[in-house]
């Protein structure tokens, strides 16, 4: 538990310390969604046909935080320094870097607690190595989809 405590606070404060991108309501959107998209895979692959778990296998209070204020800070640093107006060689570097960032933390959190608090059951890192690329076009694709829908609402507004 310490080790999640501790990676909220650094998650949170960096991601909102550092934002120069994202609106609030960008915010609001990607908040949202991740919770929505991790709640929705957890309850198949987690409590359903358990791959993985986070303190305890099947729902748990705790398993609460992770979803809610751990993950939606790091979708957020993702987008606020993505380099949407580099080259596409610049964009691939950046995304390969982001999901080996990803895998040395998921590896971290497997650590007995109280740092970690991952658990795998059949699930491995290679199905995070395979599927985390997806994931974050998932974000990206959404954030661009919220972008475009501001700026038709703020041209019907002038």
């Amino acid at each position: 538990m310490i080790g999640l405590i501790s990676v909220i606070v650094l998650f949170n404060f960096i991601a909102f310390k550092t934002n120069k991108r994202l609106t609030g309501n960008q915010i609001l959107h990607i908040w949202l969604i991740t919770i929505a998209l991790q709640s929705n895979f957890d309850v198949f692959i987690d409590l359903k046909y358990h791959g993985y778990w986070y303190f305890t296998e099947g729902a748990d209070w705790k398993g609460i935080l992770v979803h809610t204020v751990l993950l939606p800070p790091v979708n957020m640093m993702f987008l606020n320094w993505y380099p949407f107006r580099r080259p596409i060689m610049k964009k691939i570097s950046y995304m390969i870097f982001w999901v080996i960032a990803i895998l040395l933390y998921e590896m971290i959190t497997l650590l007995p607690e109280p740092w970690g608090y991952f658990h795998y059951g059949w699930w491995n890192l290679w199905h995070s190595a395979v599927l985390d690329p997806f994931l974050l076009l998932i974000v990206l694709g959404y954030y661009k989809w919220v972008c475009k829908i501001e700026e038709k609402a703020l041209s019907r507004k002038k």
